[in-house]
Parts: C-alpha cells; structure tokens; sequence
C-alpha cells in the first residue's frame, strides 16, 4: 500500500515539476475555445476532428471542459479512465486514451463534476498536454476548452500557438471573442476566428474586419492577427445527429455544413504553426 501511494505521487511530481517549454514534437496543437457558452464548441471539435482523420491525420481529442466534459457522449464511448486519473497518479498516461469508433482518433476524456481546486495554480494541465505530445503519437491534438476565460481555459491557451475561437453573430459572444483577443493580444500574434450558425461566409469576414479595426483602435497589439477561417450554417440535423450520437460529417457528407467544415479544416491545415 505504502509503495503504491508513493509510485503515484512520484508521478505527481514529476508531471507537476516538469519544466514547461515550446514542444519540439511533430505533433501539432490547437486549442478550441469560445468564450461564450453555448455556442456549438464541443459538436464543432468532433466534427473537424472526424475530418482530420479522414484526410490520413492521427488525431487525439482532449475534453478540456472541467467538470462538464461531454465529448464522450459526441464519440459515443463510455470512459472507464480519464485524464484526471492520470494527473492523480492512478494511472499511466497511455492508458486513459480511449480508441474511438472512428478510426484514427483516440479520445482523451474529461470528468464530470471532478473537483479541479486541490491542483488549482499547478499548471497540471499544461503539463499533462505536453506528456501527449511529447510521446508523438499523434499528429494533431485537439483541446476543447470550457467557456469562458477562467484559469483553466487560461491555462490551455498559455501553451498553444493554435487558438481557434468558435463564436456567433450574437453581440454578447462578439463581446467575450474581443475581450479573448485583448487577453491573447498581450503575448500572442494571432487568434484564428470561425463562426457558428451564420448563414454565409462574407458575414463572418465581415465582422473579423470590424474586430480587427476596434483592435487596432483601442491600441492592442499592432502585430496581433484574426484570421479568419469560415463559417458554419445551422442545419437541424446537427443536433439530431448529436443526440444520437454520430457526427453530422459522417452521415451528411454532402450537405452544405459538411463542405463549410471541409473548408474550414483545409484553412487549419494551412496556417498550423508548429
């Protein structure tokens, strides 16, 4: 018993200990985020991360949302281990990785009301994205984060050079995409921007403009970019396909929304930093 306890708090320590750096990994990061809840985050992370896998990426998918984790219910498994069991030192890293039915993505689940607090300023999150990519088994790690901008969300943003907001025309989701960028604005150079349920493309291009000039107006950082990246269109079925749990890009391969996150996913491949 003794042993036990010990073995697990030498990997506590050493997962909180480690020394934080930008990864020399392959494996590329990006950190979803919204600001606003409610606004298609989680739907829209399994969605891009189907289509990763199908143009040949290995994919691992993060549930970053303390303690309202649902990505498993989108994939439709039933975690026996998550990431939590991991940072308590109950399990090894690769063993809370989840096969999905979807080839070529494996899920990293989160825990429903798992009290975060006794590891709150320990950057344990951080740490625990680096181990993932510091072994290089994928090619791309996904990070949905929770809404907001809390220290948790702030924790995942810190250690991305890929940061995608996913947000609305509603004016109080523009409200949390512009307070993100003055956030972000302080030690990044850009913020990747698409919009959920917007009915065209040139809606979207047209508010990052307007985001773009009320930055540089108020003095952000004159080298901070939005780039903007698409739109997706509601489609009831993408709720429908939710509460089913399937992925719209899987069953509606041709409708309008599917080629929306086709382009949007395209556009991602392209501007990936390391």
């Amino acid at each position: 018993m003794i042993n036990t306890i010990s073995t697990q708090a030498n990997k506590l320590v050493n997962l909180t200990k480690r020394k934080h750096r930008v990864s020399p990994s392959k494996t590329k990061l990006l950190t979803i985020t919204s600001g606003k809840g409610g606004v298609g985050k989680s739907t829209f992370t399994a969605n891009i991360a189907y289509l990763f896998a199908k143009a040949g990426l290995k994919v691992g998918v993060i549930d970053a949302d303390i303690g309202l984790a649902n990505m498993q219910v989108l994939f439709d498994v039933k975690p026996t281990l998550t990431m939590f069991d991991y940072i308590d030192g109950k399990s090894d890293l690769e063993d809370v990785f989840i096969k999905t039915q979807y080839p070529n993505i494996t899920l990293i689940a989160g825990k429903s009301g798992y009290q975060y607090s006794k590891h709150s300023n320990s950057l344990v999150l951080a740490r625990i994205v680096q181990d993932i990519i510091d072994i290089e088994k994928f090619d791309i790690v996904l990070v949905d984060t929770g809404a907001g901008l809390n220290e948790y969300v702030k924790e995942f943003l810190t250690i991305s050079s890929n940061i995608l907001a996913l947000t609305t025309t509603d004016p109080s989701a523009l409200t949390d995409v512009y307070a993100l960028m003055k956030m972000l604005s302080k030690d990044k150079n850009s913020l990747m921007l698409c919009f959920n349920h917007t009915k065209n493309y040139k809606i979207g291009e047209t508010i990052t403009n307007s985001l773009q000039n009320l930055a540089l107006k108020n003095r952000l950082n004159c080298d901070f970019m939005i780039k903007y990246l698409g739109n997706v269109s509601s489609s009831k079925n993408i709720s429908t396909t939710g509460r089913l749990r399937k992925l719209f890009v899987n069953e509606f391969e041709n409708q309008t929304v599917t080629k929306e996150l086709e382009f949007i996913v395209s556009s991602l491949l392209q501007n990936l930093n390391k």
